[in-house]
């Protein structure tokens, strides 16, 4: 049985403290010999040794490469780790199944009838949300689709979308083809907000300005809580004060967040939200998604709903009405019965999140990527640009550089990464992105997998 981390384990802090980082680090020449690597290896398992935390990594599924090497797998902010657990959970399921059929639903060890409730309070934790705000259905876009469908509604005066430019296509792709649903031309209604020439990052005071000059249009401002490229962090409580201020509703992509950052989706008075749970949840490829409404638009009757029969309040669901009755809260917007294989990873891997508590998560995820800003600043400077914002509060355990050489040498260091037992990702034109998850990654996969990283790029043939 996994042992999990008990979360009085660490002092939950108001911010992460500092951390007490090796200073040894060369910043010019960089030293990558042997002998150093030793040196940062010896600290980083020392930090390791210490780790109130370290447990958990025995929970999770460790990639191995052909020859059973373990990797270092830096790649959460793309699909998280499979909890030990999740098999059991699902062959568990699978067993229900054969030996009880359409029995199932009433009689299996987790009734597959109230299987998605269960997860609910768990989310509802990690999204800082009531749990009647919360709804565990679909993947993330769909799930977009349907909250813009009621959140959405252009008028005469109020028809643009604004979001961030270069955001994750599919959302994109959602805001646009809402619009054109509507009979509108995207290229007049959604509203892409970039960074100041020479700049990566977007400045809050940028997000209100442009939600204050646009505000009389805006039907909908839809924003990332962390963005998926750039791994920034917003201030999620600003942007909807800005947007409630300009009189439009606020709807939240947390697929880089939840999990990954606190978030007070309530508290903030967030209109919806959308996440999926293949990432920092890790529940597994194209794992059940969920969403977030604020209690205050339960009961208003004027917002339209896309409706399914898995929305309808549960004592009278299978009655089959033809009147749609509708459940309380955020479950009204379910449309069909939960995927229970695709749900049952879930249950193995939130109860990690309770056991080690999020504030003890956050502090390690700071620790685990200031060391890795630490050692790439020192050993690939002048090779790489991080795009990430340096300030801790900004951003949640991914970093994102940019490789100085180019597209080609980014796709090269890349490859040359993955030959040396190093998971991460690339993203073009030229970002490598690499994430240390405080579920199961160490200070010595951040020192292996940066020192890897620092070694790549000094590879001769780099840029070809």
């Amino acid at each position: 049985m996994c042992p999990p981390a008990s979360k009085d384990s660490v002092p939950p802090p108001a911010r992460p403290p500092a951390l007490s980082l090796p200073l040894s680090l060369p910043h010019a020449p960089p030293d990558l010999s042997l002998s150093a690597f030793e040196q940062q290896l010896q600290w980083a398992r020392a930090q390791d040794e210490a780790d109130p935390l370290a447990e958990l990594r025995a929970c999770f599924a460790q990639p191995r490469a052909a020859d059973q090497t373990p990797l270092v797998y830096l790649c959460g902010h793309s699909l998280g780790l499979a909890p030990l657990a999740a098999r059991a959970r699902v062959e568990a399921e699978i067993a229900d199944w054969e030996r009880l059929g359409v029995l199932g639903h009433e009689q299996a060890r987790t009734a597959w009838l109230d299987y998605a409730e269960g997860l609910r309070a768990p989310l509802a934790a990690l999204t800082g949300a009531l749990t009647s705000e919360v709804v565990v259905m679909n993947s993330l876009t769909v799930n977009l689709h349907l909250l813009l469908a009621s959140f959405y509604r252009p008028d005469a005066q109020r028809r643009a979308i604004l979001m961030e430019a270069g955001a994750f296509s599919s959302d994109r792709h959602a805001a646009a083809t809402q619009i054109a649903w509507h009979g509108l031309a995207a290229g007049e209604e959604l509203i892409e907000l970039a960074p100041r020439p020479g700049e990566a990052l977007l400045r809050i005071e940028d997000v209100e300005a442009a939600i204050a000059r646009h505000g009389a249009r805006l039907a909908l401002v839809l924003w990332p809580a962390v963005q998926y490229l750039s791994g920034q962090r917003f201030d999620v409580a600003r942007v909807v004060r800005a947007a409630h201020a300009a009189g439009c509703p606020v709807g939240l992509d947390l697929a880089h967040a939840i999990g990954n950052v606190p978030l007070a989706l309530h508290e903030d008075a967030a209109d919806f939200a959308v996440w999926c749970s293949y990432k920092y949840l890790n529940g597994g490829p194209g794992a059940i998604g969920g969403a977030f409404v604020h209690e205050r638009h339960f009961h208003d009757e004027a917002r339209p709903r896309l409706a399914g029969w898995w929305g309808h309040e549960p004592r009278s669901r299978f009655q089959l009405r033809p009147e749609f009755s509708a459940a309380t809260g955020a479950a009204a917007y379910a449309l069909s019965n939960p995927p229970i294989l695709s749900a049952a990873p879930l249950r193995a891997a939130l109860p990690l999140f309770e056991a080690a508590g999020l504030p003890a998560l956050r502090r390690k995820s700071a620790g685990l990527t200031a060391y890795l800003e630490l050692l790439l600043g020192a050993l690939a400077h002048g090779l790489l640009d991080q795009i990430t914002p340096h300030d801790p509060e900004q951003r949640g355990c991914q970093l994102s550089v940019r490789v100085r050489a180019g597209p080609a040498a980014a796709r090269s260091v890349w490859r040359t990464l993955g030959a040396r037992g190093v998971v991460c990702d690339v993203r073009d034109p030229d970002v490598l992105r690499l994430a240390p998850v405080p579920l199961y990654n160490r200070y010595e996969d951040v020192l292996r997998g940066a020192w890897q990283l620092c070694l790549a790029l000094r590879e001769p043939g780099t840029a070809a």
